[in-house]
């Protein structure tokens, strides 16, 4: 298991997100899309990451919001 559970993984033109910890483990992949196109290939995840929960936070959907509290997932654009 790597440092914090964390690991970012880069393949040509994609990155996948390793989360671990003894409970559970979650590869996530990105790829580029339409969204992504302004950001580096370097920074391609945390744009792509960054801007999925930010429009996933402003969805007026109470299951989301309820979902969010139960992982203790809070978010604030800075």
């Amino acid at each position: 298991m790597s440092d914090y559970g964390l690991e970012v993984k880069h393949d040509t033109g994609s990155k996948r997100i390793k989360l671990e910890c003894e409970h559970q483990s979650v590869m996530i992949y990105v790829v580029p899309s339409e969204e992504s196109w302004v950001c580096s290939d370097d920074l391609l995840h945390v744009h792509a990451f960054a801007g999925f929960m930010k429009q996933l936070a402003q969805f007026e959907d109470v299951r989301v919001k309820e979902l969010m509290q139960t992982w203790g997932l809070y978010l604030r654009e800075i």
